[in-house]
């Protein structure tokens, strides 16, 4: 499962009038603690055990304290963690067949105990995600893998059921549900890591280690003296709960923290009106979006579908709801991604175009402004989850919009844990109860977005909320999934993103970024599309 609906490169763009990331140069200010990072964030600690992170917080704390077996740089690039070498057809990592792949672990690793990290961490970490007793966040890619091999303590040789092209990026990597390796050591005697004095205490191999949690308050960390990559640049980080976005504004201004993690981007123009500070706008792999069920009586005809794609005010939403943090999208791959293509279907508001459609599909407008066929009303039921903020804004708007080409639209809000609620729990988005869903997704640093559009991952089966099935769009994801080499992929992700923006599922009208607001001490902070912490052995304050 995708880190979904969380409200969260070949270049790191960076917003206009913003400082660039990085920087090297400055000196130190009065107010800074040399050696001492100070975060705030807004959502507290439910677990520091990063197999059970389910948030991009836990997730967070988890990279400071866990290495992975890949890694990504500030660009998206896979860069080797644990792994001596990114695995790939031409270095001989990934089998010809595509079935087998290939590991040279690091020798120099120890965990914060003193034990050598060893092949058989990796093994019992992918059995630890592959065992139903444990409540991990994702399985996908590790139950594509029967087995592993482990000729010795520095190789781990992975065989897969099927070629599967973003395993590396997915296999203890930045995908989705980045998840790093565990000591096999302190948890192999277990039968699952649910309760476990680890996970308030855990033991890693990064370049921070646990020193102590005080829940609803923080969390502190010390350096790693004996990192393998070398002695980290900062003493301590010092992570403080604050549940109030103003009071971490406020604590940002009064230097009481270096560091607003993930402002939301109603703060964003606060964030960035701040002197001493440096205003980060990072891009990610994630979007907002308006889905459309396919499979309701009035969307199944493609030509509704892009009527409403053609009221959906993309620049009025990016200044109303993203507040100017967002980039106007075209597409669900964000521009910075190799699989983006620049060429697909594009929906300018235009009104006009829209009753255009919607006359030839045979919806006429009646006397009382609204459109009708064979005697039934065109009417929709928009719906979004009750906390979201943003929903009621795009909702407010989406019916306005509509209502100006004859749609009426029904507003429907429920609370997020029957939203998003498993299929066989009556999720609203699991079980198609909408028209129209006001939602959104976060991603890794693969393209790989199968589980939302393939016919074989309508629920219960995956997250095809929109109930798109289009043999040509299958097609298309089978190339991207089975062939490893980059043309093949791209021009397979040209074809799906092509798809998609002419039978319109889904109307994708923002590319979301994140927002950091940090003291402009911190230096070599570089964040990756999907995590923050990738080269914090190089932070420096």
């Amino acid at each position: 499962m995708l880190r979904r609906f969380l409200t969260l490169a070949l270049t790191l763009a960076v917003a206009a009038g913003c400082t660039k990331v990085g920087s090297t140069s400055g000196g130190e200010h009065p107010w800074t603690n040399s050696g001492i990072l100070r975060v705030g964030l807004q959502t507290d600690f439910k677990t520091l055990n990063p197999m059970l992170a389910g948030d991009t917080t836990d997730a967070f704390v988890g990279r400071l304290m866990f290495e992975m077996l890949v890694d990504a740089d500030e660009k998206g690039q896979p860069i080797p963690d644990l792994a001596a070498q990114v695995p790939s057809v031409e270095n001989g990592g990934i089998s010809k067949d595509g079935l087998t792949v290939t590991y040279h672990l690091r020798k120099d690793v120890r965990w914060h105990d003193g034990v050598p990290f060893t092949a058989k961490d990796v093994v019992w970490s992918w059995r630890a995600m592959i065992n139903d007793a444990n409540n991990v966040i994702s399985r996908r890619g590790y139950d594509d893998v029967t087995a592993i091999d482990t000729p010795d303590d520095y190789t781990a040789v992975v065989h897969l059921k099927q070629r599967y092209a973003p395993f590396v990026n997915t296999f203890f990597a930045d995908s989705d549900s980045p998840t790093p390796i565990l000591p096999a050591h302190l948890l192999a005697q277990y039968k699952n890591i649910n309760e476990l004095a680890f996970n308030s205490h855990p033991i890693g191999d990064g370049p921070f280690e646990f020193v102590k949690w005080e829940r609803g308050i923080g969390i502190d960390l010390k350096a790693n003296p004996h990192y393998f990559r070398g002695e980290p640049g900062l003493k301590a980080i010092r992570l403080r709960i604050i549940p109030d976005e103003n009071t971490l504004l406020t604590q940002l201004r009064t230097h009481e923290i270096d560091w607003y993690f993930e402002a939301t981007p109603d703060m964003y123009f606060q964030v960035k009106a701040l002197p001493d500070i440096k205003t980060l706008v990072v891009p990610t792999n994630g979007y907002d979006s308006v889905l459309m069920n396919t499979q309701s009586p009035f969307l199944r005809d493609v030509r509704v579908r892009q009527a409403i794609a053609y009221v959906v005010d993309k620049h009025a939403l990016a200044q109303k709801v993203g507040k100017g943090s967002v980039d106007v999208a075209t597409e669900d791959l964000p521009h910075w991604m190799w699989a983006y293509n620049p060429n697909v279907k594009t929906y300018a508001f235009d009104p006009k175009k829209a009753a255009a459609l919607l006359d030839a599909a045979g919806w006429k407008l009646g006397a009382d402004g609204y459109r009708s066929k064979n005697g039934q009303r065109l009417a929709l039921a928009i719906t979004y989850q009750s906390s979201s903020s943003t929903g009621k804004t795009v909702g407010v708007l989406l019916q306005a919009w509509l209502k100006q080409i004859g749609i009426a639209g029904d507003v429907k809000v429920y609370p997020g844990d029957v939203y998003f609620a498993p299929y066989g729990m009556g999720g609203i988005l699991a079980r198609g109860k909408f028209d129209l869903s006001l939602s959104g997704w976060v991603a890794g640093i693969d393209p790989d977005n199968s589980s939302q559009f393939l016919c074989s991952t309508i629920p219960p089966a995956g997250y095809n909320y929109t109930r798109f099935c289009d043999p040509a769009m299958d097609v298309a994801q089978h190339d991207a999934l089975t062939n490893y080499d980059l043309a093949t992929r791209k021009r397979a992700y040209a074809k799906i993103e092509q798809i998609l923006a002419e039978q319109m599922p889904q109307d994708f009208y923002d590319w979301r970024n994140q927002v950091q607001g940090i003291n402009t001490d911190f230096l070599n902070f570089k964040p990756n599309p999907v995590n923050e912490a990738w080269n914090a052995w190089q932070w420096k304050i």
